[in-house]
């Protein structure tokens, strides 16, 4: 399991970029008293101007997109860097176009277009508490949205845009066959500088990511490519052209980002959970595993954390048709040691509905308990 730290957010003022200096802890950029508008203003545009080249020089052949363009046309088919060049372009071209930028009342993220009539998938955090929004599509259209629905536990949500004409929906692929060592490219609005992209790797798929307030998300695509504040949302997409996650936040270090440990939920979450949304506005079967408890964490005398303690227990749920009430402590689950609330919401994120799993207990009288449980569905608890 990875600690995420902080919630994904992040917050900058306009007198950071001045500096260059951005505290990262994740990747909904937060703007402080300064407007979208404010982000892309001249002091981070002129820092993005190149400088010119020293007096005597050769002239560039070309700039920008007509370097890369001219460099894949002239690439000999044996030169296996300049194929791969060419493979990043068609997946920019593929994926750019269904990437779009997400204003709230508090800042910026990134949304990726679900289907025709404008239904876009983001982040529960980039929403927030909001129902309106406004959203920028890569070829600088802009449309108000208003949202569907949200399923924080994965931390999903879904805005339609309404009148945006004709929209580029992204194909979605099957992120369990990401490996370790699949290219991928996280396409987002970073600092409000839209339609960015950046690569990587996959580090990890399958990892449990405790957020620090309470979530964990399950089966999470690890990347080495770059999320930065911003991404929250956006794709990461593989040499297919197919999004096999949405970024939603990067490992931090104590007070600092932690360099090329980035988080996106995995696409098959994504198929699952906002069908539903589009269809209903809410999440009827999660295919995460829940006992049907509240638990916090649970100390002995000296302050050390020795369990998950149960807080409620859902009347007729899996836990209370197990024999556990609210005061017991549950020390493990399915052979896992469980010494916190997290360490269990932990175990729970690699299990699914309906499996059959032993927990064992503290009960509030001190006696023992070891029983078999049969988890259910989170979104039915």
């Amino acid at each position: 399991m990875v600690t995420a730290g902080v919630r994904s957010r992040w917050r900058l003022s306009a007198a950071a970029l001045t500096g260059v200096a951005v505290l990262a802890t994740g990747c909904a950029l937060v703007l402080n008293g300064a407007s979208g508008d404010a982000v892309r203003g001249p002091t981070l545009a002129a820092a993005l101007v190149p400088s010119a080249p020293p007096a005597g020089s050769p002239a560039p052949v070309g700039t920008g997109a007509a370097k890369v363009a001219a460099s894949a046309q002239t690439a000999p088919a044996s030169d296996p860097a300049l194929a791969l060049q060419a493979d990043f372009v068609k997946v920019v071209k593929a994926v750019r176009p269904s990437v779009v930028e997400i204003t709230t009342s508090s800042g910026l993220g990134s949304g990726v277009v679900f289907d025709t009539r404008g239904d876009i998938v983001t982040n529960a955090h980039v929403v927030g508490s909001d129902t309106t929004f406004t959203v920028t599509f890569a070829d600088g259209r802009r449309a108000s949205a208003a949202l569907v629905g949200t399923y924080p536990p994965d931390d999903l949500a879904v805005i339609r845009a309404q009148g945006a004409g004709k929209i580029r929906p992204a194909q979605f692929g099957d992120s369990s066959t990401a490996q370790a060592g699949t290219i991928v490219m996280a396409i987002g609005n970073p600092l409000g500088l839209s339609s960015s992209v950046t690569e990587g790797i996959v580090s990890f798929n399958g990892r449990a990511v405790d957020e620090g307030n309470g979530t964990v998300l399950a089966d999470m695509v690890q990347t080495s490519a770059a999320i930065n504040p911003g991404n929250s949302g956006g794709a990461l997409a593989n040499l297919s052209g197919k999004v096999i996650g949405v970024p939603t936040l990067a490992a931090s270090a104590g007070a600092a980002a932690a360099p090329g440990l980035g988080f996106a939920i995995p696409s098959n979450t994504v198929k699952l959970i906002v069908p539903q949304l589009v269809a209903q506005g809410k999440v009827t079967k999660a295919g995460r595993a829940a006992l049907g408890v509240s638990v916090t964490d649970g100390y002995d005398f000296s302050g050390a954390a020795i369990g998950a303690l149960l807080t409620a227990v859902r009347p007729g749920g899996p836990a209370a048709q197990a024999g556990l009430v609210a005061g017991d402590l549950v020390v493990s689950l399915a052979g896992q040691p469980t010494p916190t609330a997290s360490a269990l919401q932990s175990v729970l994120a690699t299990l699914k509905p309906g499996a059959k799993v032993t927990v064992k207990a503290v009960k509030v009288d001190g006696s023992q308990l070891s029983a078999v449980v049969v988890l259910g569905d989170l979104a039915q608890i």
